[in-house]
């Protein structure tokens, strides 16, 4: 089950939830057909809960929302983007462990 700390990221909502909150945004570019996206998920809503208030961690699926990825260069998923002040400072393709997550947040929560 999702964390009810992930949030929906759409066209409708990225520039405010993302670019520009307040808080380190934690973008996970994912498709429901996609195993290791599939497999990462409940690390990602562990952080989710773990780091409410310090970090918002947001899900964009690829297939329904493409304008988005295409503007960040997304060709590979999962792709987590870290955004800060509405910039991204921080990218890594494929699946992850949780000390490889939390060495790519280190710095930015």
């Amino acid at each position: 089950m999702a964390s009810e700390n992930v949030v929906t990221l759409t066209t409708q909502n990225f520039d405010s939830d993302v670019l520009n909150s307040d808080l380190p945004v934690l973008v996970d570019f994912w498709a429901v057909w996609c195993g290791p996206c599939k497999a990462i998920a409940p690390l990602l809503d562990q952080v989710a809960d773990d780091q409410a208030g310090n970090l918002v961690v947001g899900k964009l699926d690829v297939d329904k929302e493409m304008a988005i990825a295409r503007k960040y260069g997304i060709r590979n998923i999962p792709s987590l983007l870290v955004f800060k002040g509405g910039e991204v400072v921080s990218k890594h393709v494929g699946a992850l462990n949780a000390s490889k997550l939390n060495a790519l947040l280190a710095e930015h929560i």
